[in-house]
C-alpha cells in the first residue's frame, strides 16, 4: 500500500510540475503578446503597412484620330495573366484538372509543351506560389478562351487566376504621318501630336491596393477604396487618311528612284490652314524610307528659288517694280564684289521683263533688281520681309519648329553680297512648313493662317472642345500685289520652269526651287561634290485655289536634281489623284468638255449609274451597248466610252480587273470574300482567278496599280 502511495505521490509532484510550466509558459505568451501589442505596436503597425500599399492604376490613353474619326493611333489593351496556387478552392480541383489546363495553355501560346506546363504548375503550388506566372502578354482574344479553361473558368476565387490589365500604342496605319503623330522616346519624352496633347490624351491615374506576398510580389486585393483611373479624350486632326496615303506613296517613289537623303511633302487646306497631309521620309541604312524625324518643322534650309516670290513681293509692295518693266540679264552673268552670281541658262536671257525673270528663275535678274533699289537701303528690304511674316516661327502646337533665319543689316554675318544672295533664296533659312504657309497666304488672297493639325478634343465620339482656324496675319501685303504674285506663279506653269506640270484639267499655279545644301564644316562642296535640294511649291486649282502643297527633295543622287523634275512630279501626282477624286474641285467644266471632246478619258470599270452620272455631269460621250447589268465594263474609243454587260454571279469570284478599289471591295465582300489591298488606284491583278469557286472568308488580294 505504501508502495502505491508513493507512486501516487510521485505522479501527482510531476503532474503539478508539467501543469506549472504549462502555465508559466502561458504566462510568457501573455505577457510577450502584451509587450507587442502595447510597447512595440507602433514598430508592428509600420510592419503591416510595409507589406500593403498603394500602386498607381494608369488609365487607357485617349485615341488619335483622322479627320474622318479613323484611328491613327490608339492603345491596345494586353494582358498579364498569373495565378494563384494556395487558393483554398483548388484543393478540389487541382490534381483533377491540372492535365486539361496544360495541354489548353500549350495548345494556346505554343511556347511551351503540355508536360513542361504541368510540371511548373505543380512546382509552383508545392513550393505555395501566390502569383505564378502563366503569360506576360496576352491579348483580348487569348484571354477570351484563357477564361474558358479548366480550373481558370472558376474565376479568381475559385480558380486562383489573376489577370492585370495593361496596355501599349499603336498606329494602325503603321509609317503614315507616324512622326506628326507622335510617340514616346525611351526617355520618357513624348514627341509629335502626342507630346503636344499629352495632358490632353493621359487622363487622370487611379489607385489600388496590393499586399506583399512570398517571393517579393505584390497582387492586387479588395479593400473598397479602389479609385478608378479616368480614360484619356480623344484628338480629332485634320489628316485626312485617303491624301496621306497618296502623298507617302508618292514621295517615297521619288526618293527611290533618285536615291535621296530624305523628302518632305505637306497639304494644306487654303482657307484654314489645316494639314491635310504631311510626309517625312529618310533613307536608313537599309536603304528604305520611313518617319524618322520631322523635317517639315525642325529642318531649317536655305530655301533658294523659291524665296524669289516674297524678295519680289517686298519691291512690288514697294512700288519699285511692275510685271512688265524690264531687266536686263546679259550672259546670264553678274559679279558682285568677287562673287558671281549666274543663271542655269547659258548664254543668259538678255532683256526681259520682271514677270520673266521670275517664270524662268533668273537668279542674275532677281540679285539686279533687289540690288538696284535697295543698296543703301538694306533695312527697308529686310522689314518687308518681316511684315510678310518670314521672320517668326509660326507658334504652331507640335514642339520643335525652328524659328526662320533672316539676315539683318548690322548682323555680325552681314556682308557685301548678302543682299544680292538673299535675293535668290540664300543667307536665310526657312523651315518647309513656313515656305508653306507664305505661299498659302498668296493662295489666301493674302490672309496668313496658321498651321492647323488638331480640329477637336472629343470623349466617346462627343466634341467637347473645338478648335477654330487662326489666322496669323489678316492681310500680308496690298491686293494688287497678291494679284501680280498669282499670276506669276501661273506663269511659271504655263511657260516657265515648271511646264512639265501643265495639264487641261486644272491649272496649278507655282514656284521651283534648286538650292546648294551648305555642309556646316565644308560649305557647299564636300568630297568635290556638291548637294542640292530640290522642291516645288504652290496651290491648285489656280483660279479658285483649295489646297496648297510643298514637296523637298533633299539630296538626289541619280544626276537629276531641278525642282520640277524631282520635286514637281510628287506635287502633281498628289494634286492629280486629290483632283480626280473630289469633284468639287472641278469648277472649270468648260474647259473640261472642250478637252473630252477631242479625246475621250480612260475610264474604269465599275457600277453602271455612278459611271453614267460622272459621264453625263463632265459632258464625256457614251454608247451604251443594250446594257442590262448593275456593273458594266468599259472600252475607250476615239471619241467616247463605250460600255458593256458585266454580270457579277453569286457562287463564282468576278473578274474586277479595271475596277476601282471601292467598287471591287464591294463586290467582292457582298460575295463573302475577304479582301486585302495592295497599291492604290485601278485593280491590275487578283490572287483567286475569275471563274472559281467561292469560299466564304477567302482572303483575296488586289494590287492596284
Amino acid at each position: 500500500m505504501s508502495n502505491s502511495s508513493n507512486i501516487n505521490r510521485g505522479i501527482v509532484s510531476r503532474l503539478t510540475i508539467v501543469y506549472m510550466m504549462v502555465l508559466l509558459f502561458a504566462f510568457i505568451i501573455i505577457g510577450r503578446v502584451l509587450y507587442l501589442q502595447v510597447v512595440e505596436h507602433k514598430k508592428w503597425a509600420k510592419a503591416n503597412t510595409i507589406s500593403k500599399k498603394e500602386v498607381v492604376v494608369k488609365p487607357d490613353r485617349g485615341n488619335i484620330l483622322a479627320e474622318d474619326k479613323r484611328i491613327l493611333a490608339t492603345s491596345i489593351p494586353y494582358y498579364e495573366v498569373r495565378m494563384d496556387l494556395k487558393c483554398p478552392a483548388l484543393d478540389k480541383v487541382f490534381n483533377k484538372e491540372i492535365d486539361s489546363l496544360s495541354i489548353c495553355l500549350a495548345s494556346l501560346f505554343k511556347d511551351k509543351s503540355a508536360l513542361r506546363y504541368k510540371n511548373e504548375l505543380v512546382s509552383a503550388r508545392y513550393k505555395g506560389d501566390r502569383y505564378h506566372l502563366i503569360n506576360r502578354k496576352v491579348d483580348f482574344i487569348q484571354l477570351k478562351k484563357l477564361k474558358t479553361f479548366p480550373i481558370f473558368r472558376r474565376g479568381k476565387n475559385r480558380g486562383g487566376i489573376i489577370i492585370i490589365q495593361k496596355s501599349s500604342r499603336v498606329q494602325p496605319f503603321v509609317n503614315l504621318a507616324s512622326r506628326t503623330i507622335g510617340y514616346e522616346r525611351i526617355n520618357g519624352t513624348k514627341v509629335g501630336i502626342e507630346g503636344a496633347y499629352n495632358t490632353v490624351l493621359k487622363g487622370k491615374e487611379g489607385l489600388v491596393a496590393v499586399q506583399r506576398i512570398p517571393g517579393g510580389y505584390w497582387m492586387p486585393i479588395n479593400d473598397g477604396n479602389k479609385i478608378e483611373p479616368k480614360d484619356g479624350n480623344d484628338i480629332i486632326t485634320t489628316i485626312d487618311v485617303n491624301i496621306q496615303d497618296v502623298a507617302h506613296q508618292a514621295l517615297d517613289t521619288q526618293l527611290r528612284r533618285h536615291n535621296a537623303r530624305h523628302g518632305i511633302a505637306i497639304l494644306m487646306e487654303v482657307k484654314t490652314g489645316n494639314i491635310k497631309a504631311i510626309v517625312n521620309l529618310k533613307r536608313n541604312s537599309q536603304g528604305k524610307y520611313s518617319e524618322q524625324y520631322n523635317f517639315a518643322i525642325g529642318e531649317r534650309t536655305e530655301p533658294g528659288s523659291t524665296f524669289k516670290l516674297p524678295v519680289l513681293m517686298v519691291a512690288l509692295e514697294d512700288g519699285y517694280i511692275d510685271l512688265n518693266d524690264s531687266i536686263d540679264t546679259g550672259n546670264g552673268k553678274v559679279r558682285y564684289h568677287d562673287f558671281l552670281v549666274q543663271d542655269s541658262h547659258k548664254g543668259g536671257y538678255g532683256k526681259i521683263t520682271v514677270q520673266r525673270v521670275f517664270e524662268v528663275s533668273s537668279n542674275v535678274g532677281v540679285s539686279k533688281i533687289i540690288t538696284k533699289y535697295y543698296t543703301g537701303n538694306e533695312d527697308r528690304f529686310v522689314k518687308g520681309l518681316k511684315r510678310m511674316g518670314l521672320t517668326e516661327k509660326l507658334g504652331i502646337d507640335i514642339k520643335g519648329e525652328r524659328p526662320p533665319y533672316v539676315k539683318f543689316p548690322g548682323d555680325t554675318l552681314w556682308s557685301g553680297i548678302s543682299l544680292p544672295q538673299m535675293a535668290y533664296g540664300y543667307e536665310v533659312e526657312q523651315t518647309p512648313l513656313q515656305i508653306l504657309t507664305f505661299y498659302n497666304a498668296v493662295a489666301n488672297n493674302g490672309k496668313m493662317m496658321k498651321p492647323r493639325f488638331v480640329k477637336a478634343i472629343a470623349n466617346h465620339g462627343e466634341i467637347i472642345k473645338e478648335f477654330k482656324p487662326v489666322v496669323l496675319n489678316p492681310s500680308i501685303c496690298s491686293k494688287a500685289t497678291i494679284a501680280k504674285a498669282k499670276k506669276m506663279l501661273e506663269g511659271v506653269v504655263e511657260r516657265g520652269t515648271a511646264t512639265n506640270l501643265k495639264n487641261l484639267n486644272y491649272k496649278i499655279a507655282g514656284k521651283t526651287g534648286t538650292a546648294q545644301i551648305a555642309n556646316a564644316k565644308y560649305g557647299y562642296k564636300y568630297k568635290s561634290r556638291v548637294s542640292y535640294q530640290a522642291s516645288f511649291v504652290g496651290y491648285f486649282p489656280a483660279d479658285n485655289p483649295v489646297y496648297s502643297c510643298i514637296v523637298v527633295v533633299n539630296a538626289p543622287s541619280s544626276g537629276v536634281y531641278y525642282g520640277n523634275l524631282v520635286a514637281g512630279q510628287v506635287f502633281k501626282e498628289i494634286a492629280d489623284k486629290i483632283y480626280s477624286t473630289q469633284i468639287n474641285l472641278h469648277t472649270n467644266n468648260e474647259l473640261i468638255a472642250e478637252n473630252n471632246k477631242k479625246t475621250a478619258p480612260y475610264t474604269r470599270n465599275g457600277n453602271k449609274e455612278e459611271l453614267e452620272e460622272v459621264l453625263n455631269d463632265l459632258n464625256i460621250v457614251y454608247e451604251d451597248i443594250g446594257v442590262t447589268s448593275d456593273w458594266v465594263a468599259t472600252e475607250k474609243r476615239d471619241t467616247s466610252i463605250r460600255l458593256y454587260n458585266r454580270y457579277i454571279k453569286s457562287n463564282v469570284v468576278p473578274n474586277v480587273k479595271g475596277m476601282g478599289a471601292k467598287d471591287a471591295v464591294f463586290i467582292l465582300e457582298n460575295l463573302g470574300l475577304n479582301v486585302v489591298l495592295k497599291g492604290y488606284g485601278a485593280v491590275n491583278n487578283q490572287s483567286i482567278e475569275a471563274g472559281s469557286p467561292i469560299k466564304k472568308g477567302e482572303r483575296i488580294i488586289l494590287n492596284l496599280i
